[in-house]
């Protein structure tokens, strides 16, 4: 071995040859990101609040792509999709969760599980249309307390 390969360290795994190791003061990514380019989250908002129309009730309306998403997903919901109810039930769940843990509200008065109940009662209706006759067991499980297929929440 010659004498310029000598070394008076270990080289290996994380421990790289000293001449290309990062020179202090040295960043490893010098450009950066550019000033006044948004991050993810401020994109997503801004996106969110761009407005477009929407067809209610045969007129036309200007609302947020946040509002018309939402919408939409109502829609589904109402329609019997049950991924589509899902996803509105973990949405009104994570909202309910945030605002339990600011201490405006406490547990679920009678009004609310009354809302929540007829909101459960027509969407099984729309599916009853689905089911199999004559099975009244599924239809009473439903009833009492539903909960998807595929839902852990």
């Amino acid at each position: 071995m010659s004498e310029d390969f000598k070394r008076d360290y270990e080289v290996g795994y994380r421990k790289p040859p000293k001449h290309s190791r990062f020179k202090p003061g040295q960043s490893a990514n010098p450009a950066g990101r550019k000033k006044g380019m948004a991050n993810f989250k401020t994109d997503l908002e801004n996106t969110l609040q761009l407005p477009v129309q929407l067809s209610e009730a045969g007129k036309a309306k200007r609302v947020s792509t946040q509002q018309a998403a939402l919408s939409r997903l109502k829609q589904k919901a109402l329609a019997g999709d049950g991924r589509a109810l899902d996803e509105a039930l973990r949405l009104a769940s994570e909202l309910d969760d945030e605002a339990g843990s600011s201490g405006a509200t406490g547990p679920m008065d009678a009004v609310d599980h009354a809302i929540l109940t007829a909101f459960i009662e027509e969407v099984l209706s729309l599916h009853s249309d689905t089911m199999i006759p004559g099975d009244q067991d599924a239809a009473d499980a439903q009833a009492s307390g539903y909960k998807s297929k595929g839902s852990d929440r």
